[in-house]
């Protein structure tokens, strides 16, 4: 298809403007980040006059920064894999398998995306304290366990959505192969649709990772100070007395490294369990 100059003009002139869109405010973040407190109080500048990397060494000390990174890194890894591993089973079975309500079980999958989370705040407060109090012991409410299994729960029906349209995209042709060869359903599923199915598998955990990582509604009501994530954390930057602009950019731009590096790190994989299930 030949492209006229117009247009490659009007693409050009469009993905510069998101570019530039993009990466403003990350530049401020890093110019905020090197700066004392005392200048950026003052009037902003793009350029930082007195260049320092104390707010680097400061956030880890003002807040428990590296508590709430680890409460993070294991609450969504914990939920993201639980996710992965029922909704790897649940959408196998809707894809390979005709049963009865299969249709309103998938309308249904769907469906609950379109329920407010919040809606379900105050209900699971209640069923959280209400059986930690049964229990006589903290299990659920402002705990990690807790947190996960909401994380994991919030994850599992688009997991499932996406799971069977990518093993759609597999042919039966491997099932019966592997019956032949005296494999049941599990083994199946485990030693042959697996592992071609990874790009998927990769694509679902990192959709579960980054929805459990960046949460703060149930985080902010369900945790306390020892259980906290990083986006509640990160809030006490700001204090009674004070608001640490630079530490808070210091930090964002800090616990954001990993997250950005795995990402690249996994891109291809995503891709492809993106776009496999839509191709037939």
């Amino acid at each position: 298809m030949h492209e006229s100059r117009g247009f490659k003009i009007l693409r050009v002139v469009i993905l510069a403007f998101l570019a530039i869109f993009t990466a403003t405010p990350l530049y401020v973040m890093l110019s905020t980040s090197v700066k004392p407190l005392s200048d950026v109080r003052k009037e902003f500048s793009w350029i930082p006059v007195n260049f320092t990397i104390q707010p680097f060494i400061d956030m880890w000390s003002t807040v428990r920064l590296a508590d709430y990174f680890i409460n993070s890194f294991i609450v969504a890894s914990v939920a993201s894999t639980l996710s992965v591993l029922i909704a790897l089973v649940a959408g196998y079975a809707t894809s390979r398998f005709v049963f009865k309500g299969r249709n309103v079980f998938s309308g249904a999958i769907l469906s609950t995306q379109m329920i407010p989370g919040i809606l379900f705040l105050l209900p699971l407060f209640l069923i959280f304290v209400n059986i930690d109090k049964a229990l006589g012991f903290e299990l659920f409410y402002q705990t990690r366990f807790g947190l996960i299994i909401v994380f994991m729960t919030f994850t599992l029906p688009f997991s499932i959505y996406m799971f069977a349209n990518y093993l759609n995209g597999i042919p039966k042709d491997l099932d019966e192969a592997a019956r032949v060869d005296g494999c049941g359903i599990l083994a199946t599923l485990f030693k042959v649709i697996v592992p071609t199915a990874i790009p998927g598998i990769v694509a679902v955990w990192v959709y579960s990772f980054m929805q459990a990582w960046g949460e703060i509604l149930f985080a902010s009501q369900l945790t306390d100070n020892n259980t906290a994530t990083l986006a509640i954390g990160l809030q006490n930057y700001a204090t009674q007395v004070d608001v640490y602009w630079n530490q808070i950019m210091a930090a964002s731009l800090t616990v954001s490294v990993p997250i950005v590096l795995g990402f690249m790190l996994l891109q291809k994989y995503f891709v492809a369990g993106l776009t496999a299930g839509s191709v037939k």
